[in-house]
């Protein structure tokens, strides 16, 4: 939701969008590894989605999205997304991933029978997001046809009226926190270069690595969402690969005209050392810009002496 008033000097992003990744449910509330249920995750994803000060225009799943591509997955997938987008008002963006098949996803998420890529584009309040299969039947690593790219190319050669957000699965990125990932990496990830670059492609959202990362490819901010199911551990004590049962995380991606910015949003909560309520909001919103300044960062200010109530109550 849009702040009638501007607290700072940048305006509200023109474009709000939710990056989840990796919810690998699994039918009749099975759980990963006997531990991990995906289902109460992706719960907990969709409630915080509720909280933020921005609502979603489109909720953009980079892949993964049955862990073992059951029918009765993908139709809970829907059953509890669909609702919870409709109810914000936000758009959903499925994307292939490496756990995903195509005549199951193609079917029960588009009513459609294929075993062909499943690609395709959106357009988010003219914001150009395209979903890109980087899925090979049969293995984890990813790679793109050469019809594929003829494809996307043809679509990135109109500019959309606010950019175009690239997702896929398999990130063009490497990954030196995780060694284990590096065999089923995208392939060729050269010739996606040659396709994007000097395009309309803004940021490129991608999943498959189970936690938070950042590059940059083709000149392109790339970000890479972690999991709402189990996560990677990036840093595990003589471990090839650790996968844990928590840090999971989303995030947020904020389209401004001259930038986007990236947001990670843990789902978990954690306990409350310091905070104040967001009835003060509307207050300070009645205030000039220089008295928010003096209130919010004068170091011996009533707020920063934790006297926030009463000073605001004086205006």
């Amino acid at each position: 939701m849009a702040h009638p008033v501007q607290l700072g000097q940048h305006p509200d992003p023109t474009h709000t969008i939710a990056h989840l990744s990796d919810p690998h449910l699994l039918a009749d509330g099975a759980r990963q590894y006997g531990v991990v249920d995906p289902e109460a995750g992706l719960r907990t994803a969709l409630d915080r989605l509720t909280r933020l000060p921005h609502t979603p225009d489109a909720l953009v799943f980079t892949g993964d999205l049955a862990d073992v591509a059951e029918p009765a997955a993908y139709v809970r997938l829907r059953e509890l997304v669909e609702p919870a987008a409709e109810a914000m008002g936000a758009q959903v963006v499925w994307v292939m991933g490496n756990h995903d098949d195509r005549s199951a996803y193609s079917r029960l998420l588009f009513d459609e029978e294929s075993d062909a890529p499943q690609d395709r584009t959106y357009d988010v309040r003219g914001l150009r997001v395209v979903a890109l299969d980087t899925s090979v039947p049969g293995y984890h690593h990813g790679e793109i046809s050469d019809d594929q790219l003829h494809w996307l190319a043809g679509v990135l050669a109109e500019p959309a009226p606010h950019g175009t957000l690239l997702a896929l699965h398999h990130p063009p990125i490497p990954v030196p926190m995780l060694r284990a990932a590096e065999t089923i990496e995208l392939a060729d990830q050269h010739r996606l270069a040659e396709t994007v670059a000097g395009t309309d492609v803004r940021s490129i959202l991608g999943g498959h690595f189970h936690f938070s990362t950042y590059s940059t490819f083709a000149g392109i901010p790339v970000s890479v969402a972690s999991a709402s199911c189990y996560t990677s551990d990036p840093a595990p004590l003589d471990r090839f690969v650790s996968g844990v049962d928590g840090h999971q995380a989303m995030t947020m991606v904020h389209v401004y005209d001259d930038r986007v910015v990236q947001t990670v949003v843990p789902l978990a909560d954690a306990p409350e050392v310091s905070g104040v309520q967001s009835t003060v909001t509307a207050q300070l919103e009645a205030l000039t810009g220089e008295e928010r300044r003096e209130l919010l960062s004068r170091k011996d200010s009533a707020f920063n002496r934790g006297e926030l109530a009463d000073e605001l109550g004086s205006w």
